[in-house]
């Protein structure tokens, strides 16, 4: 099996490559979506959550994601709260993902924190995405975000200098999705095998 770390700042384009990726034939895990999970009502997480920052982060009996962001990207100590309680789960839903693999799985684990918690020592090789940051930005005032909450996200986050220097290899994503695309299957038809290979 062959374990790829998918890393990149927000609004980068990463999980569009990381649905590339499925497309062509790896299985894909977001971390993300473990750490939702790992907070869904009736579960460890939701009930610890739920403990630390109150009812206020609660909206018809489920944890208002959006609240929940507002709060901890306004305050280091909530989000360190957070990070806490919901890291460690978000690593054992990994694990497991990672002990029902078969041998010859390939497995892009998409971590957009991977530099922050620094865990790129942890996978057999990292890829990274870049974008430029207006474009960053646009993308995500096309989501809904607002130009604070987007700020405040990318400061939260590691440079991309940071991310490029922690990266086996680096997809640029400043063109079109078929230009993405391209360079997706030149890393799944050049650069995975050889990586395989060693």
């Amino acid at each position: 099996m062959l374990i790829i770390a998918l890393t990149g700042g927000i609004g980068s384009g990463k999980s569009l490559v990381a649905r590339y990726f499925f497309e062509l034939g790896a299985k894909v895990v977001d971390a993300d979506d473990l750490a939702r999970s790992a907070i869904e009502r009736g579960s460890k997480g939701f009930d610890e959550v739920v403990a630390a920052f109150g009812d206020v982060i609660l909206k018809d009996g489920h944890i208002d994601r959006r609240a929940l962001a507002e709060r901890i990207f306004s305050d280091p100590n909530a989000k360190r709260t957070l990070e806490e309680i919901v890291h460690p789960l978000v690593r054992q839903g990994y694990e497991d993902v990672v002990a029902g693999l078969k041998d010859d799985e390939i497995l892009i684990y998409e971590i957009p924190l991977l530099v922050e918690t620094g865990a790129q020592d942890k996978f057999d090789f990292t890829i990274t995405v870049e974008s430029e940051e207006d474009l960053r930005t646009a993308r995500l005032l096309e989501r809904g975000m607002s130009r604070r909450d987007i700020e405040a996200r990318i400061l939260s986050q590691a440079s991309s200098e940071a991310r490029r220097k922690a990266a086996d290899f680096i997809i640029e994503n400043n063109g079109s999705a078929d230009d993405l695309l391209r360079q997706v299957e030149h890393v799944w038809e050049n650069v995975i095998p050889k990586v395989r290979a060693e």
